[in-house]
């Protein structure tokens, strides 16, 4: 059974929608191995900072129905499809990785490009799965996040209002 990693992200009422959504991840996927919360500068936009964190789950399903759920959670929680790219949002689920798969099926990326892009996408992963290895570049996700540019970093782990348990 693989086991893949959301990529998790809310600015708007993230005491709410986070704790809430992975109660819904884990009424589907079972346990769930949570990173510490990530407390980050908005990107691309002027926006309230958003709270991120990654989820590994293991599942039987396809990546595409995996998917599925992950938009029927954000939807749940109020996300709307006409969202903007870069914008605030309710609640933003991606399937990151999923086992060994490398995908590019329309919106379906695996692995995802932000992994290697983003702070606040390596360093959560790298802080649950360090030993794991990008499916195309074979290098640990504790490698790349050591040789990420740290220069203009505005992220920091942070100690959220609700369990990281569920």
């Amino acid at each position: 059974m693989p086991t893949g990693y959301i990529s998790i992200g809310s600015n708007i009422d993230q005491d709410l929608h986070i704790p809430n959504s992975l109660k819904a991840l884990q009424q589907h996927f079972g346990k769930l191995t949570l990173s510490s919360v990530y407390e980050s500068a908005a990107v691309g936009f002027e926006g309230d900072p958003f709270y991120n964190l990654i989820v590994g789950f293991e599942s039987d399903l396809t990546a595409k129905a995996v998917a599925q759920i992950f938009r029927d959670i954000e939807l749940a929680h109020g996300r709307t499809r006409n969202s903007q790219k870069f914008s605030a949002r309710t609640l933003d689920l991606d399937l990151i990785l999923y086992g060994d798969l490398v995908l590019s099926d329309g919106r379906l990326q695996i692995p995802r490009d932000e992994i290697e892009h983003y702070a606040f996408v390596l360093e959560p992963l790298a802080e649950i799965a360090p030993r794991l290895k990008h499916p195309i570049k074979h290098l640990d996700y504790a490698t790349l996040w050591q040789a990420f540019d740290k220069t203009n970093l505005q992220q920091q782990r942070i100690t959220p209002n609700w369990p990281l348990t569920v």
